[in-house]
């Protein structure tokens, strides 16, 4: 197996480990509020780690299958995921930021 499909399999991974960690907030927001945007929230965080989970089946399960030009678009692919389900993950869990003291003037 090719590095960079190791990337993309450790990549991959991190993506369902962070939509493991949405998906539980996701759930005690829903208990606690029964707001169908969190549901809608649940379904697309469900779609994502349905994606992942495949691709990194595939990578493991298909990997003579895979012609190694397609694998560095398959690490750009799963590196963007990562970044915007870490910005996910920060709003969500975090959503006013970090709290400074003002400054004394």
């Amino acid at each position: 197996m090719s590095w960079l499909m190791d990337v993309s399999s450790i990549v991959g991974m991190a993506n369902m480990a962070i939509l493991i960690a949405l998906l539980t907030v996701y759930a005690n927001i829903y208990r606690k509020t029964r707001a169908t945007f969190t549901v809608g929230l649940m379904v697309f965080a469900g779609m994502l780690m349905l994606h992942n989970v495949i691709a990194v089946y595939g990578y493991f399960a298909m990997a003579p299958l895979y012609s190694n030009d397609l694998l560095p678009y398959f690490v750009g692919i799963h590196i963007a995921e990562l970044g915007g389900l870490v910005a996910l993950l920060k709003v969500t869990v975090w959503p006013e930021g970090v709290k400074t003291a003002p400054k004394a003037n």
